[in-house]
């Protein structure tokens, strides 16, 4: 029996299996019918101890479209966690009645437990602030799709970079490439921890932080704007200062690259005008899409499968 591969931090994948992924991902866009079988008769459990639109429905549909069924919750108090019990114990289960897990939890580190305990593959689908990697290769094929490569660009981070867990992911992610300089847009609030910090500079990445939007836009190839999460604060009146401390509009896009992306993982509350919407530099519904793919390759890798 092979050993099992899990997905908890987008790090546990070397940069050859990223890039592996990104070309199987960007296979599939091409020939989606050569992969619509590939998975008949298994079975994704997805674990969702937290709520989830695009994460969820993105791995639901990624495995139909393999051809596979899909089981599981989106409510935690649908399911026997609400009886008491463990995260270990429901995990082991699931891997009775299923080929391969898709777990989301509130709690940071979750899933490295259930990890621990699993009978099949497992995939991180976000615990708390802490790691979201399927994001991270979602944004990792879509700047792909749209620039060509991965390297030699300025990415700006904007909004929640303290509790943002996609920020982080990328983070990790991108400084394995060469020439990425990153631009940290937030509140004094919510700016990056210092581990990242530490991880940027180990890196010897070039990194700058800014309070305003406009004083980085010029720069940046990339814009990947994040919402102020709400249910991360314990203070209701921090969130309510904090909430519109960035939003992007049309004017202060007047001064950014003609090539410039700008990305979200969403949702989106409204740190992004909905007028964006309409300027061929918007990514995140493509990104939305991008999403679905990702996963797709990603299932019949952990799966052995491609």
């Amino acid at each position: 029996m092979s050993e099992i591969r899990n997905l908890i931090n987008i790090t546990d994948f070397t940069t050859e299996e990223i890039d592996h992924l990104i070309e199987v991902a960007e296979d599939i866009m091409k020939d989606p019918v050569k992969y619509q079988d590939m998975c008949a008769h298994k079975k994704l459990a997805t674990l969702f101890f937290e709520p989830s639109t695009r994460t969820r429905l993105s791995f639901v549909a990624a495995m139909m479209e393999l051809g596979g069924n899909v089981l599981g919750f989106d409510d935690a108090g649908t399911s026997s966690t609400k009886k008491g019990e463990s995260v270990s114990d429901t995990v082991i289960m699931a891997g009775c009645y299923a080929d391969i897990i898709a777990m989301r939890h509130p709690k940071e580190g979750a899933p490295v437990i259930a990890a621990t305990k699993t009978t099949v593959p497992l995939i991180n689908a976000g615990d708390g602030g802490h790691f979201h990697p399927t994001q991270t290769l979602t944004d990792l094929l879509t700047i792909h799709q749209k620039k060509g490569r991965l390297d030699n660009f300025t990415v700006g981070l904007c909004g929640d970079l303290k509790f943002g867990r996609t920020v982080h992911s990328l983070i990790e992610a991108l400084l394995r490439y060469e020439g990425i300089k990153f631009a940290l847009i937030s509140p004094e609030e919510l700016k990056v921890p210092d581990y990242v910090k530490e991880s940027m500079n180990e890196a010897g990445a070039e990194w700058k932080e800014y309070q305003k939007l406009e004083d980085a836009m010029p720069e940046l190839d990339i814009l990947y704007m994040t919402r102020v999460q709400r249910e991360r604060f314990f203070n209701e009146e921090d969130y309510i200062r904090l909430k519109d401390s960035f939003i992007l509009t049309p004017d202060l896009l007047e001064p950014a690259k003609e090539d410039l992306i700008v990305m979200h993982p969403l949702p989106r509350v409204n740190e992004i005008s909905v007028e964006v919407d309409d300027d061929p530099r918007a990514t995140y519904f493509f990104q939305a899409l991008c999403g679905k793919y990702i996963r797709m390759a990603l299932i019949l890798y952990l799966l052995g499968m491609k």
